[in-house]
């Protein structure tokens, strides 16, 4: 995974440690490094389309299914604990973020946990029912997969933003 983005963002210098983050249909990938190559990479069995098929069955999902969700994707993010340790800065290259920071109301090229967190209350209310007119954000399986994944990743591995290229 290529992992030197930070010459195009935020103005990281270089060599700065960092995380870069992928989340993909069936997979998430996270690379960690200070140069142009990856010092060290990870895959894990969590991806948009795999936790949406695999834990959700209803449109949104149920908060049972959120539940389950959350403790398998939690189980998969645990294991890049020892990977990201010591790497501050994360990073995607995903557009999806930029998707979340625009539905979050955030300007700049940064994606707060705490927005993060917004978010995901969302989605636990519109899997308690409200009407996802009223919620403020994509009633699909992808997007909760998506939000998951990234809240568990940010939450359990302890990052407080996530970066997107421009």
């Amino acid at each position: 995974m290529e992992i030197d983005i930070k010459q195009r963002c935020c103005g990281l210098a270089k060599g700065t440690p960092i995380a870069v983050l992928h989340i993909g249909a069936d997979r998430t990938a996270i690379a960690v490094g200070s140069g142009p190559q990856a010092d060290a990479a990870l895959e894990l069995a969590i991806g948009t389309h795999k936790t949406a098929v695999d834990w959700f069955h209803h449109n949104p999902p149920t908060p049972g299914e959120l539940e389950n969700a959350i403790q398998w994707v939690e189980d998969e993010v645990t294991r890049a604990r020892g990977l990201v340790a010591g790497y501050p800065a994360l990073w995607t290259a995903d557009p999806w973020v930029q998707e979340m920071a625009q539905i979050a109301g955030v300007t700049g090229t940064a994606l707060s946990i705490e927005a993060v967190e917004r978010l995901f209350d969302l989605l636990a209310a519109l899997s308690q029912g409200r009407p996802a007119a009223s919620a403020g954000i994509p009633n699909t399986p992808a997007f909760a997969a998506t939000l998951l994944v990234l809240r568990e990743f940010m939450h359990h591995l302890g990052f407080t933003e996530i970066c997107w290229t421009v």
